[in-house]
């Protein structure tokens, strides 16, 4: 018979991964820029409203964006061409999510000395970038109208690690049947400190609570 071996393991086999992304926070940290991780599904919206937002904040803060994809550089080129901000293309070998030790990787390429704001774009998926630990202050996380009040119930886990929650595309609303009490009352089981942001890029609703959080959070990076 042929004999098995067991390697007992006794630390998270994330441990490396999350050394690597408080290096990157408290590197974002020191040098006063507030660093946030974007996510959700594909087709939720994610470049078209931080399109938005960054065009409203722009004049008032340094932003520079990083945006991470299989491959092609469409959006990254999107953000830098409707914006005038710094976008970055990270390519992730055909990966479903980045991590700490990409996110470092691709800051050693790109200057963010003076920014204020450090957007990573992470790729389309509920599952795989929840799981990673990518060194930002903050996740952020796009659940669409299109999608569904249910998504909370299929993807606990996305729910839970995301401080802000954006319910997208509202202005669609009235083809969808969207139940946003439901919604509210899943992502708070799962998440209670989940702060919820109802928005449209579209009419620009919601985008200054958006904003105002953001730039609060900025200030108390800076202190």
């Amino acid at each position: 018979m042929e004999k098995v071996r067991t390697i007992e393991i006794h630390e998270s086999v994330t441990a490396l991964n999350d050394q690597t992304a408080e290096f990157v926070r408290e590197k974002m940290f020191e040098q006063g820029t507030l660093f946030i991780n974007v996510m959700s599904s594909p087709g939720s919206g994610k470049t078209t409203l931080l399109t938005s937002l960054i065009n409203k904040m722009k004049d008032k803060v340094n932003i520079a964006e990083m945006d991470v994809d299989i491959e092609s550089s469409v959006d990254a080129q999107r953000v830098a061409d409707k914006t005038g901000v710094r976008a970055l293309q990270i390519h992730n070998g055909g990966l479903c999510h980045i991590d700490a030790d990409m996110t470092a990787r691709a800051l050693m390429e790109f200057d963010t000395k003076g920014v204020d704001l450090l957007i990573l774009e992470n790729i389309g998926n509920l599952v795989c970038p929840a799981e990673f630990d990518t060194g930002a202050h903050m996740n952020v996380m796009l659940l669409s109208v299109p999608e569904g009040d249910d998504k909370p119930l299929k993807y606990p886990l996305m729910f839970s690690v995301c401080d802000i929650v954006l319910i997208t595309k509202i202005d669609t609303v009235g083809f969808f049947n969207f139940d946003f009490k439901a919604a509210e009352e899943r992502i708070k089981k799962l998440n209670p400190n989940a702060i919820i942001i109802p928005v449209s890029a579209k009419t620009g609703e919601g985008l200054e609570k958006v904003e105002d959080l953001l730039l609060e959070k900025m200030a108390e990076i800076k202190k």
